[in-house]
């Protein structure tokens, strides 16, 4: 328990996720893009427009086909009005054959046929919209028939009742994630229990860990924060047993290597995997691979013909040859040119051609092979107004994944609205990714080191740095501000003011969903203030999220945010702030990283720290975090006896701090004694507890004491209930979960619901098993361990309702 809200790890408070969704990696047009194809037609196909302009480029009649083919008229007229979605498997070659097809061709027809066939059964309930839900689909999408079709193959595999994984390899730009998009949308009908999207940032400096990617997927099953296991094997276990029946689909974009996939894969189940990667992956054993290779020249065209349309393809047919041979034929590449001509309607592709092949010459850095990607990336950058120059290469200094207005702002030098207008601008252009909910940006990975360069050579070292040091400056002045919203001592606290008082978060709940949005950056912003030795800034802040940090404890970069200020506090020599943070750090380890080693280390250092300087509230609390690392250790007798100590020396504070502090130490070493088999006494503990909340604490507000009173409360009844005297225990159990549902935190009422249920089934109450029940579903929904409790005393209850 920090000073405040009670620490016991069985009254966790869940926090909401930041379920962001996934972004795209390799496609160069951003997910939720509208559809670019300009020539009034659908930009996708079904089977039956797919057969009639193949029909139609053979020169054929339908007759004519129909011939050919010995298909009759009426079911070729059914097949292309669409009244026949799904012709059989030899029907469809013997199209094909008459129509001349290539094998890429005949694939794509057969694969759009299958699409229309019989699905398999039906969902038992509609998948909707959720956390990592799958990115919306790209309309103008092209090629990749036979490969599509294989995975079409292989979803059928799946539902044979074993996971399938498919890996897509190759260089940058080749529309993997694009291609890995697509299929899932194609592929969706066949897994009806869920499709997940999740972004593994392998191209980043620090890609997403097996640990944090499994948080996000239990996550998205809706497990709670504060029921995830601490450690990856045991995520994992879990996230295999969850998803080991189910028919779902999972899109695992932008893998570092094997050892970030592995931890991932389903283990049974009738599931399907798609993996992107620009590492082949090879240490992944019994996955199937789909090595994506450079569109041919036909199909680069076709896809600029789906872009920019027809008519202005067919005017300049050789140029349009031209463009996607200096393309490269890379998907990224001609989606880029594409988007420029659909920007400019009147620009003649010849031009573009010329342009193109000068401004490669100046790009040789980032290539995908012989292939001068970023001669597209220069043109899209050239033909931007000023500020959109600015932001975009300023954005790409942005901490974190993506980047909202206000840090575009900060970084650019530009106002809020500007920032928003140029922003849209560059998604419109394709060189930025919009979030589909948020008022959020992203790059694509390539597109960031592109303008993270253009940052270096056109800003240089003094301009980037200033823009780096404004931001940080305004993120912990904002960040500071919205913490103190959750300090008790707020109102009597001169708060740091908000750098922008008009948009500042007014409440409890904009501060939190503005700190947890903008966590990478105030956490980039005191990195660099502690880099640059601006302590004071640094303390102030930390001293600000102490509380705040409570609500979010599952977020491990308090180890990081404590120790940065317990470093700032001993660089300006003040021992007492140097207790204050240690202090915090223990509880990090203690609490965020389950790390009671480093705890102790910390705790004993602060309990030096504040006897050197006289601080006998710090003293208090460096005892009452060795003792909680000890008994994590399995030093239970060492534990009680710093939590004695710690409870003397914090009875003599006569400070509202010192109160607090107290009733952490005794609700501690009552629960402490209680679990040692010491009841009795843990009872004389919890109702001395219980008579310093009744007198109440000066300048502690009545709802944060009336918290303190239902832990006791809830002690007290487990006190009782460990004595055998089970009607007494009734009454605390049922005003501590009174208490805990009135403030609205399921994850501390519902054990309380359940030591409840199991005092009023020791003397046959006929709640008993409602409660219970109740219970059991609660801790199910948090996914806590205690479920199995429930399991038990229900298991319990009914062996002695069958024996009466």
């Amino acid at each position: 328990m920090r000073d405040g809200t009670p620490s016991n790890a069985d009254y966790g408070t869940p926090s909401p996720r930041d379920d962001g969704a996934p972004s795209i990696q390799d496609n160069g047009t951003p997910s939720d893009a509208p559809p670019t194809a300009g020539n009034g037609t659908p930009p996708t196909e079904d089977f039956g427009q797919r057969l009639r302009r193949l029909r139609t480029r053979a020169g054929l009649s339908q007759e004519a086909l129909s011939h050919a083919a010995q298909v009759s008229v009426r079911a070729l007229a059914d097949m292309e009005r669409g009244r026949t979605r799904g012709p059989q498997r030899r029907t469809v070659q013997a199209l094909a054959e008459a129509l001349g097809l290539d094998e890429g061709e005949a694939a794509g027809l057969e694969g759009a046929a299958a699409l229309g066939r019989p699905r398999p059964r039906a969902a038992t309930g509609p998948a909707g919209p959720g956390p990592l839900a799958l990115p919306r689909d790209i309309q103008d999408f092209t090629a990749r028939g036979p490969a599509l079709a294989r995975l079409l193959d292989l979803a059928r595999d799946a539902a044979g009742g074993r996971p399938v994984v498919s890996v897509v390899a190759g260089q940058p730009g080749l529309g993997k994630t694009a291609f890995a998009v697509h299929a899932a949308h194609l592929l969706a009908p066949h897994f009806p229990d869920g499709q997940f999207a999740l972004d593994l940032h392998g191209m980043d400096p620090e890609p997403t860990t097996p640990r944090d990617a499994l948080a996000r997927l239990l996550g998205a099953l809706g497990v709670a924060d504060a029921a995830l296991p601490a450690g990856t094997d045991d995520r994992a276990g879990l996230w295999r047993s969850l998803v080991g029946d189910r028919r779902v689909l999972l899109l695992l974009d932008n893998a570092a290597d094997e050892a970030q996939v592995a931890p991932l894969l389903p283990g049974t189940g009738p599931s399907l995997t798609l993996v992107t990667s620009r590492h082949a992956l090879t240490g992944l054993e019994s996955v199937h691979r789909a090595d994506l290779a450079l569109l041919r020249r036909e199909e680069a065209v076709e896809l600029l013909t789906r872009i920019i349309g027809p008519d202005r393809v067919r005017a300049e047919a050789q140029a349009a040859r031209d463009l996607a041979d200096l393309c490269g034929h890379l998907p990224l590449a001609v989606r880029i040119a594409g988007q420029r001509l659909l920007g400019r309607p009147h620009e003649r592709l010849g031009k573009l051609v010329a342009r193109l092949a000068a401004e490669g010459r100046r790009l040789d850095g980032l290539q995908a092979g012989s292939l001068r990607v970023r001669a597209a990336f220069a043109l899209s950058y050239r033909q931007l107004p000023p500020d959109s120059r600015t932001l975009l290469r300023r954005a790409a200094l942005a901490a974190g994944a993506d980047f909202s207005p206000e840090t575009g702002a900060l970084l650019a030098g530009l106002s809020h609205d500007e920032a928003v207008a140029r922003a849209e601008e560059l998604t419109d252009a394709g060189l930025l990714q919009s979030d589909a909910a948020a008022e959020r940006y992203r790059f694509h990975d390539l597109l960031r080191l592109y303008a993270a360069e253009l940052a270096e050579t056109e800003d240089g070292p003094e301009v980037r740095d200033a823009a780096l040091d404004r931001t940080a400056d305004w993120m912990l002045r904002r960040a500071t501000a919205a913490a103190l919203h959750f300090d008790v001592d707020h109102e009597r606290t001169a708060a740091q003011a908000d750098p922008d008082p008009d948009t500042a978060p007014t409440g409890r709940d904009e501060a939190r969903a503005w700190l947890e949005a903008e966590r990478a950056q105030w956490l980039a912003a005191l990195r660099r203030a502690h880099e640059a030795g601006r302590h004071r800034q640094v303390l102030d802040t930390a001293d600000a999220m102490h509380w705040f940090s409570d609500i979010n404890q599952h977020w491990e970069q308090w180890v990081e945010v404590f120790q940065r200020s317990a470093d700032a506090a001993r660089a300006l020599g003040s021992r007492r702030e140097e207790a204050v943070h240690l202090n915090y750090l223990a509880w990090a380890y203690n609490l965020c990283v389950h790390d009671p080693r480093a705890a102790l280390t910390s705790a004993d250092a602060a309990l030096t720290a504040a006897r050197d300087c006289g601080d006998g509230l710090q003293e208090g609390w460096a005892l009452g975090y060795g003792a909680g690392a000890l008994s994590r250790l399995g030093r239970p007798e060492e534990a009680q006896e710093r939590l004695r100590g710690a409870a003397r020396r914090l009875a003599a504070q006569e400070s509202p701090q010192g109160r607090l502090a107290e009733l952490t130490v005794l609700n501690s070493l009552g629960t402490l004694l209680r679990q040692t088999g010491r009841a009795a006494e843990a009872l004389d503990i919890h109702r001395r507890s219980e008579r310093i909340c009744r007198a109440g604490i000066p300048g502690r507000t009545k709802e944060l004491i009336a918290l303190y009173l239902a832990v006791a409360r809830q002690q007290i009844g487990n006190d009782l209930a460990a004595l055998e005297r089970w009607q007494e225990a009734e009454a605390p159990l049922r005003q501590a979960l009174a208490a805990f549902e009135a403030a609205q935190m399921p994850a501390w009422a519902a054990p309380a619901r359940l030591d409840l249920g199991r005092a009023l089934g020791a003397v046959g109450h006929p709640e008993a098993r409602q409660t219970l029940l109740a219970a059991r579903a609660d801790l199910a929904v948090l996914r806590s361990p205690r479920r199995t409790e429930a399991d038990a005393a229900l298991t319990a209850l009914d062996r002695t309702t069958a024996g009466t």
